[in-house]
């Protein structure tokens, strides 16, 4: 099967993960795709292909003879998808991009002035959605690359391979994709997720990040009698938001700079809660970043009263980068598989996270690679054919060796 029609109908399923649910997954409907692809793993031939009862789908690949004892390496992928944009009814279209802007629909234009990537797309077939949701390439087209690429290894016996590991994991999206993952029975030494950017991508660097819940708690008197006795949870909560530096929001910062987010913001006169995201590259940055929120809590507890307001932190992840430097001969495998296909590669830090970084600090070495897909977590999502199917090519090459035996 082509890597773009198998990403087609992996698109057709609704797997959107959910935020607050208290399930593993988090949403029943992953599992619908989960039986789908431990099903197909099984027909091409993976040994002990099977979805577990948490939602997580494995299989594995024997190592080609004299192969053996070439060490293992895993394949990984999401299949959920984001729950920042509709994700049910995906239609998605191939279309051909001949510059300017693109109409998703009747209604809703991708702007070239306000998505640069489109300049780089001229010329080329781009999977885009009618934009009412997202697309799915984060990360079913991860799956679709590397599926494909198992396919044609076992169509290309004379290609020799060690052991190669198949994980997909539910709710990558709401940041538990690899809390139930089984890496001792995955067995692989060292693996990839498949869940970057633009072709090329290679990535080994992510934020350390944390959820910051604050609570504001006021005290609520009718309006009409209120004075010198009302403190409004709302107002509180503007005031704590405006502490935070304006220009240390994502709108204002890229590379390596790190940011407080502002996510979520509910509440009435007697209670409201914020919702932040906190993220750096730097550890040290890092802490002082949540130490910050605590000042802030801290400055309205002196200004309003004891327990006005309360911060609670979460670690998510932390930087890959430590758990990686001792193995950066995984870059430079990547670096030259894609070579190898014609990609130039670029390593760059992720603003973001994603399976591997805590795979990393679970004892499997897991640098990010490429899907070819933009504009994720939107209806602006897309594509590129040629993307995909030269991720295809990077994977066959990626996990080939040169000298068996």
């Amino acid at each position: 099967m082509k890597v773009t029609e198998r990403f087609l109908r992996y698109v057709s399923f609704d797997t959107q993960s959910a935020e607050h649910s208290t399930t593993t997954p988090s949403t029943e409907k992953q599992k619908v795709l989960g039986e789908v692809l431990a099903t197909e793993l099984s027909q091409m031939g993976l040994r002990g292909a099977h979805m577990d009862d948490k939602g997580y789908v494995y299989g594995w690949l024997p190592a080609t003879p004299g192969c053996e004892g070439v060490p293992c390496v895993g394949l990984i992928a999401h299949m959920d998808t984001s729950p920042d944009a509709p994700g049910a009814n995906v239609r998605a279209r191939v279309c051909r991009y001949e510059g300017g802007d693109l109409p998703l629909s009747d209604t809703v234009v991708m702007r070239a002035a306000e998505f640069e990537s489109l300049s780089r797309q001229v010329g080329e077939e781009l999977i885009v959605t009618d934009g009412t949701t997202l697309l799915g390439a984060d990360d079913k087209a991860g799956i679709a690359e590397i599926f494909t690429a198992l396919e044609y290894l076992i169509a290309h016996p004379e290609l020799p391979h060690g052991r190669i590991a198949v994980g997909i994991t539910p709710d990558e999206e709401v940041g538990d994709g690899a809390e139930h993952f089984d890496v001792e029975g995955f067995g692989a030494a060292v693996a990839y997720t498949v869940d970057g950017g633009e072709l090329g991508e290679i990535e080994y660097e992510n934020f350390n990040a944390a959820n910051a819940g604050v609570y504001l708690h006021g005290v609520n008197i009718h309006p009409g009698s209120a004075k010198d006795k009302m403190k409004n949870a709302l107002l509180l909560a503007i005031e704590f938001a405006n502490l935070m530096p304006p220009a240390e929001t994502p709108a204002h910062t890229e590379g390596y700079e790190g940011f407080y987010h502002l996510n979520r913001m509910e509440g009435d006169e007697s209670e409201a809660r914020l919702n932040f995201l906190i993220r750096d590259h730097d550890r040290a940055r890092f802490e002082e970043r949540k130490q910050y929120l605590g000042r802030a809590a801290a400055y309205l507890n002196a200004k309003y009263g004891p327990g006005t307001a309360e911060v609670y932190l979460k670690d998510s992840y932390y930087n890959m980068k430590e758990q990686i430097e001792p193995h950066m001969y995984l870059i430079r495998r990547a670096q030259a598989a894609m070579e190898k296909a014609g990609v130039t590669p670029r390593v760059l830090p992720i603003r973001g996270g994603t399976d591997g970084a805590r795979l990393s600090y679970m004892g499997l070495p897991c640098p990010n690679l490429s899907t070819g897909g933009l504009n994720f977590h939107s209806v602006y999502e897309y594509v590129p054919v040629r993307s995909l199917e030269k991720m295809v090519e990077v994977l066959v090459t990626l996990v080939t060796v040169e000298e068996p035996g």
